[in-house]
């Protein structure tokens, strides 16, 4: 099945726009953090971002209402998926899927293949 890219990166951007802290988040950092979300790596490491300490503190300033919600425990490029309903692009073939969180993905394929 082929992702539309534009239409998950808007998702992902209204998403965080919703929970902006003010217009700098709402209209510069939410499409920049959108725009790499759809990147292979991991989220804060492609946000050029040194640890997810540091991606946890950068999304508490930015997107306030959102850290409130997120679990200690997912990874932020994770919650913000959950949050849409839909597995971000790098976590269809991401050979970490296993080690990095507990992941929807393998349930997915695994409906996919019964079907």
């Amino acid at each position: 099945m082929k992702i539309d890219l534009k239409k998950v990166e808007k998702e992902v951007c209204d998403l965080l726009q919703t929970h902006s802290a003010n217009s700098y988040a709402r209209d510069v950092i939410a499409p920049w953090v959108a725009h790499k979300s759809l990147a292979m790596g991991h989220l804060y490491s492609d946000l050029g971002i040194e640890s997810r300490t540091e991606m946890g503190r950068f999304m508490q300033r930015n997107f306030p209402t959102l850290a409130q919600n997120k679990p200690k425990d997912k990874l932020w490029k994770k919650f913000i998926y959950d949050e849409i309903g839909k597995i971000a692009p790098a976590c269809e073939n991401c050979s970490d899927n296993i080690s990095c969180f507990g992941c929807i993905t393998d349930e997915i394929n695994a409906v996919k293949h019964t079907a």
